[in-house]
C-alpha cells in the first residue's frame, strides 16, 4: 500500500514575505513552507554549480579536497541511521565520479565501491572555512539562538564527552550536504526538535512530512523506535499505526529554501545530483520543544539505568547519558537559557536608557525582546519541578558575564540580528561598554535555579519596562 498524501507544502516568493508575516504564519504556527527568491546573490550558486547545472565537483576537490568529512552509505543501515564513513572531500568526489562513470556505461575497476551511494552530510563548512562567504542566512531564519551561542560558547564541557580533536564537529549546526541522484535521508525529526532550513544550491529533492499530531503513528507499540524507511515493507505488527498516517509532500527545486518546523518527521530523497545548505536552529518560538525533548530523553535515560538508582552518582550518570545521546543535558540547557535571558536584558537596558525616544522600529525590537524573555520564563516555569540549575550547583551572575568578552559578543550578535530584522541601528551602539552598565535597579542579578530565573525576568520586565511607559 502506498503512502496516503493529504497535504502539500505551500510555496511562496520569499522576497514578498516580511519577517513579521513569516513569523506569524509559519514559525508561530509551526508550519512548513518553501521560499523562492532568497538565493540570487549567493556565491555558492556560482562557484559550486557547473554551467550544465550539475554540482561542480572539481571545484570542491581543488579548493576543499583535504577536508575530512562524514559520508552516509545510503545502502547500509547501522542502528537507526545510515552507516557513516570518514574520508576526504577529494576521496568523496573520486567515488562520485566513479559511480557516475559506471552508471553511464563507462569503464570502472572499483567494483562494489562504484555501486554504493554515498551522501556527504553534516559538513561544518562555515566553521572550517570562515573566510569563504558561500551564502548569507536569509533574514527569516536569522534569529538563531543555537548557532549564536555555539559561536561563543561550548554547549557541553564534560571532558568525558568532549574531545578537543573533534572541535569542529560539535561547534555549530550549519551544514553542507552533497549527494548524487538516489541518495536519501531516513525518516527522522531534527536534532533538539529544532527548526531547520535547507537551501538547494543545485538539484532537486522530494520531501515527505508527517505533522507532529501524527508522529505516534510511525512509532512501534512501545513508543521506542520509529520507521526507518517509509517506502520499505513496514511491519504492520511492529508499527500498527503506520498505514493510518497522512503525509504531506513537497518537491524542492534548485534555488528554493524549505522551512522545516519543529517536531515534523520527514524523509528526503535527492531526485537529481544535489548540493544543499542546511541549518538547525531554535529561538523563542520553539524553545519549549527543546525542553520537552530533553525531559523525555532524560526520563528514558534514567529508566534505562534504573537498576543503578541507589548509586550516589545516579543523577550524574543520567545527565552524562543525556548529553551524549541528545547533545546537551539539563545543566547545559539551563546555562544556555540564562545567558540568553541575560543578553536580552542587557539589550533592553540599552534601549531603556538610550538617548532617543522609542520610535516604531525600536518599539518592535522591544516587543521582540519581551517575547523572547517571556518564552524563556515560560520554559523556566516548566523546569521548576526539576530544578535543573540548582541540582547541578550552577550559579550565573549577570555582572560577571558582563566582564566576559564572549558574552559581550553574544549580546552584539543578538542585538545586530534585532537591528536587521526590524531595520533599526541603535541597539548595539557602544555595546562594548555595557560592562559599565549598572543593574542596581534589578532586585537580583544572580541566578542559580529556574525559580531564580523566573524572578530575574519578572524584575527586569517590571523595572526596565517602566522606562518605556514613562
Amino acid at each position: 500500500m502506498g503512502l496516503k498524501i493529504g497535504g502539500k507544502v505551500e510555496k511562496v516568493n520569499g522576497r514578498e514575505v516580511s519577517y513579521g508575516e513569516f513569523m506569524e504564519k509559519y514559525m508561530a504556527q509551526n508550519q512548513p513552507v518553501v521560499l523562492t527568491g532568497l538565493m540570487d546573490d549567493w556565491r555558492a550558486c556560482n562557484d559550486w554549480v557547473s554551467p550544465n547545472g550539475k554540482p561542480n565537483l572539481h571545484f570542491f576537490s581543488s579548493h576543499f579536497g583535504k577536508s575530512k568529512i562524514q559520508v552516509a552509505d545510503c545502502g547500509t543501515r547501522e542502528f537507526t541511521d545510515q552507516k557513516r564513513i570518514e574520508m576526504t572531500v577529494s576521496e568523496f568526489v573520486d567515488h562520485w565520479l566513479c559511480l557516475s562513470s559506471a552508471n553511464n556505461g563507462g569503464n570502472s575497476d572499483s567494483g562494489a565501491a562504484a555501486r554504493s551511494l554515498l551522501y556527504l552530510k553534516d559538513w561544518h563548512f562555515v566553521k572550517e572555512y570562515p573566510e569563504y562567504i558561500a551564502y548569507r542566512t536569509p533574514l527569516d531564519f536569522s534569529d538563531d539562538w543555537l548557532n549564536f551561542y555555539l559561536d561563543k560558547f561550548r554547549m557541553h564541557n564534560d571532558p568525558d564527552t568532549y574531545s578537543e580533536g573533534n572541535e569542529i564537529s560539535c561547534s555549530d549546526y550549519r551544514f553542507v550536504y552533497m549527494g548524487a541522484k538516489g541518495t536519501w535521508t531516513p525518516l527522522h525529526a531534527d536534532v533538539f526538535r529544532s527548526y531547520s532550513w535547507s537551501a538547494n544550491v543545485c538539484g532537486k529533492k522530494q520531501w515527505y512530512f508527517l505533522p507532529p499530531s501524527q508522529h505516534h503513528l510511525v512509532f512501534d507499540r512501545n513508543m521506542k523506535s520509529t520507521v526507518y524507511n517509509i517506502f520499505a515493507d513496514v511491519s504492520q505488527s511492529k508499527f500498527p499505526g503506520f498505514e493510518k498516517a497522512i503525509w504531506w509532500e513537497c518537491t524542492q527545486e534548485e534555488n528554493e529554501v524549505i522551512f522545516v518546523p519543529s517536531g515534523w518527521y520527514h524523509q528526503v530523497h535527492n531526485l537529481e545530483d544535489t548540493i544543499s545548505i542546511n541549518h538547525n536552529w531554535f529561538n523563542g518560538y520553539n524553545l519549549s520543544w527543546v525542553w520537552d525533548l530533553l525531559l523525555k530523553d532524560y526520563n528514558e535515560a534514567s529508566e534505562y539505568i534504573e537498576d543503578l538508582k541507589g548509586c550516589d552518582d545516579f543523577e550524574e550518570l543520567c545527565q552524562r547519558n543525556l548529553a551524549a545521546n541528545t547533545g546537551m543535558n539539563f545543566y547545559d540547557f539551563f546555562i544556555f537559557i540564562v545567558r540568553f535571558a541575560f543578553a536580552n536584558v542587557v539589550l533592553l537596558h540599552k534601549l531603556a536608557h538610550g538617548k532617543k525616544e522609542p520610535n516604531q522600529k525600536s518599539s518592535e525590537i522591544i516587543r521582540h525582546i519581551y517575547f523572547n524573555l517571556e518564552s524563556i520564563r515560560s520554559v523556566a516555569v516548566k523546569m521548576k519541578p526539576i530544578d535543573a540549575g540548582d541540582r547541578q550547583g550552577v550559579l550565573l551572575d549577570l555582572k560577571k558575564n558582563l566582564e566576559e568578552h564572549s558574552f559581550i559578543e553574544l549580546c552584539a550578535a543578538v542585538g545586530k540580528t534585532y537591528e536587521l530584522i526590524h531595520e533599526q541601528s541603535e541597539v548595539t551602539q557602544a555595546l562594548s561598554q555595557c560592562k559599565d552598565l549598572t543593574f542596581s535597579s534589578l532586585i537580583r542579578s544572580q541566578v542559580q535555579s529556574s525559580e531564580d530565573l523566573v524572578t530575574f525576568i519578572d524584575d527586569a520586565l517590571t523595572k526596565l519596562g517602566a522606562a518605556f511607559s514613562g
